[in-house]
């Protein structure tokens, strides 16, 4: 975190000083805004703590509770998710707070006296340490309330309009406020009261019944559901010696549960196995009732027994899978033509099943995605044609959750000897780890991802694939550092200059870059409005092959050294060398001439190039930032 840099600051840091929108901003809910984010859940308020760091852009979020959520449906945080909190700056907090899962036990039918589950297995959350982060249990709730946190502290002081439901909206086409979006009161004394609010760009983060997908004319598509499940978070006194474990459970004739030990080292989750839902159910299976789910959970941990003390929220559901036809406004007839107005995101574009952990973590990733794009377009950093990026994105990346999604749930529905192997559903839980913890996600070649034509010169950085952070020694204070997290959830584009080999301040082709990057009209840093700090649009960092001992930060391009603040004080933090047994060089597989790894504001890797292909990265921003701004 860095501060003082605007002067000194004595309280919170984290509280950053009101601007822009922030500065007196309206209690009540304006009649114009520039964004309107329809719906309060993790989509939604990812997408508010995005933007809230826009201090010129009006951004409100309206909500139809009366309140915070008191309690959330969803619990699982996977490793991507920490990640992104990681920017966000609360991963710490959150991470001391929760459940971690290390571990996954797996119970099945005894082979002697099949009416007995006995342990069949453990296996490692995360064989291949893939993320220095953990997969975390904590309720949905917390997380919206850090997320909250963010945008009340951010300079535009943004926190939901409680108690406004969405009933329909209109573009218009034309006008700097295309948008006609009707609320209506929902809660307090003007309750049924009629409000008109005109947007530049409306976000629809509004559940699975989603009325912004309904105005846009978006249809679901997919499974019918045919499997029901019983929820529940309780508290309870067993003696099923995995309770504080994540298992899945599988008895020979009672169904299955996937037990999901909760924050604070009481409370746990089950998801229990209520069987094959018939065509003529007609939603009766809903009206299951508390204590029905509770026998049939004790059926099937028999030898154990569960005596449930205190039931903090349950629920029935049927596991259906259903994919919305686009993700923005704009009808196949109208693609090229026109840009997109209206966006939808989490379960209003995507449903399926709770138990594989991905619910939350895909819907904040589609807030991530769609707030900075918001954003750039707003800001006039990039032109509208960023908008269309998101929906071609997102659209795959729900696909293969579905398909990933469609196979874990039928798996945990099996009865055991349906399976070719006892072992069989511990192996797939295994081998497609890296699916359900977030790091499959591969955007392909687009307006801001680049080809993988240089690909070889950092493997370890895969185009399109989330920049996958290691250590660094920085070189001003000797600290160690994982290079992903000193990129916040700012907006900016992270340019991380790899450099060959000769020493800081030697000729050399990293030097050849900071003369040029800092220097000529065709940089991207060239777009940067005068008034702003070098470094506003673009953070470009510089990693040396030496030791921090033998890297002279006075030789060190001024590049790499920004003036920042109305103090002009030096940045020197952007100056990096590798560390003795964990050389990012080798660790990354990056190529020891020199690389350029260029990673878009939601932290994935956009572009790799080598360090005398300048006109090439001069080029790739050209697209994205060719808005005519001042040249510095």
């Amino acid at each position: 975190m860095q501060f003082h840099h605007h002067g000194y600051v004595s309280g919170d840091p984290r509280i950053q000083p009101a601007a822009g929108t922030g500065i007196d901003r309206p209690e009540e809910l304006p009649g114009e805004v520039d964004v309107l984010i329809v719906g309060s859940g993790p989509a939604g308020m990812l997408a508010a703590a995005q933007l809230s760091q826009f201090p010129g852009i009006t951004t409100r979020i309206v909500e139809r509770r009366d309140g915070r959520l008191a309690i959330g449906q969803a619990d699982g945080i996977q490793a991507r998710s920490v990640e992104t909190f990681q920017a966000f700056g609360f991963a710490e907090r959150i991470i001391a707070e929760a459940y971690r899962i290390t571990e996954m036990a797996f119970w099945r039918p005894d082979t002697e006296n099949p009416r007995n589950i006995i342990r069949g297995g453990r296996a490692v959350d995360d064989t291949t340490g893939i993320s220095e982060f953990p997969h975390l249990i904590v309720n949905q709730a917390r997380v919206l309330d850090y997320f909250a946190e963010v945008a009340a502290h951010s300079p535009t002081r943004t926190t939901p309009d409680y108690g406004w439901d969405f009933q329909a909206l209109e573009v218009a086409g034309e006008g700097d406020h295309p948008v006609k979006v009707t609320l209506v009161r929902s809660a307090g004394p003007e309750a049924g009261t009629e409000k008109i609010v005109h947007a530049k760009y409306v976000v629809g983060c509004d559940g699975a019944r989603s009325k912004v997908r309904d105005a846009i004319g978006c249809t679901m598509a997919g499974d019918k559901a045919n499997h029901a499940w019983g929820v529940m978070d309780i508290l309870a006194v067993t003696d099923f010696p995995d309770i504080r474990t994540k298992s899945a459970i599988q008895s020979h004739d009672g169904g299955s549960i996937l037990l999901i030990p909760r924050e604070g080292g009481h409370l746990f989750r089950m998801y229990v196995d209520l069987g094959v839902v018939p065509e003529d159910d007609k939603g009766a299976v809903r009206n299951t009732s508390m204590e029905q789910i509770i026998a049939q959970a004790n059926q099937i941990l028999h030898p154990y027994t569960l005596d449930v003390r205190n039931v903090a929220w349950h629920s029935v559901y049927e596991v259906g899978h259903r994919l919305t036809d686009r993700f923005d406004d704009v009808v196949p007839a109208d693609l090229g033509t026109r840009t997109p107005r209206v966006f939808i995101t989490g379960d209003a574009c995507h449903t399926h099943s709770a138990k594989a952990g991905q619910g939350m973590n895909v819907s904040m990733q589609d807030g991530f995605n769609i707030a900075w794009k918001l954003a750039h377009v707003l800001e006039g950093r990039s032109p509208e044609s960023l908008l269309s990026t998101y929906s071609a994105e997102r659209q795959v990346v729900a696909k293969n959750l579905i398909d990933f999604d469609k196979t874990w749930s039928t798996m945990m529905a099996k009865k055991p000897e349906e399976f070719d192997d006892p072992a069989e559903l511990e192996d797939f839980y295994v081998r497609t780890a890296e699916f359900p913890a977030g790091f499959m996600t591969e955007y392909a070649p687009s307006l801001i991802t680049g080809s993988t034509a240089h690909q070889e010169l950092a493997a370890g950085f895969p185009v399109g694939k989330r920049f996958k952070s290691t250590l660094a020694s920085r070189v001003c204070d000797t600290n160690p550092i994982h290079l992903g997290h000193h990129a916040t959830a700012d907006g900016r584009w992270r340019i991380y200059v790899f450099a060959d080999r000769p020493e800081a301040g030697a000729a050399s082709a990293v030097t050849d870059f900071a003369r040029w990057i800092s220097t000529a009209p065709d940089s991207p840093l060239a777009a940067t409005p005068n008034e702003l700090d070098a470094d506003a649009w673009f953070d470009v960092k510089v990693i040396y092959q030496q030791r921090l001992d033998d890297i002279d930060i006075n030789a060190v391009p001024a590049a790499f050294k920004p003036l920042v603040g109305p103090f002009a004080l030096i940045d020197y933090e952007k100056v990096y060398g590798t560390i003795d047994g964990n050389d990012i060089f080798e660790a990354r597989g990056l190529s020891r001439d020199g690389v350029v790894v260029v990673v878009r504001p939601d932290q994935y890797v956009a572009n790799v190039l080598p360090l005398t292909a300048t006109a090439e990265l001069g080029e790739f921003f050209a697209q994205i930032h060719g808005s005519g701004k001042t040249a510095r």
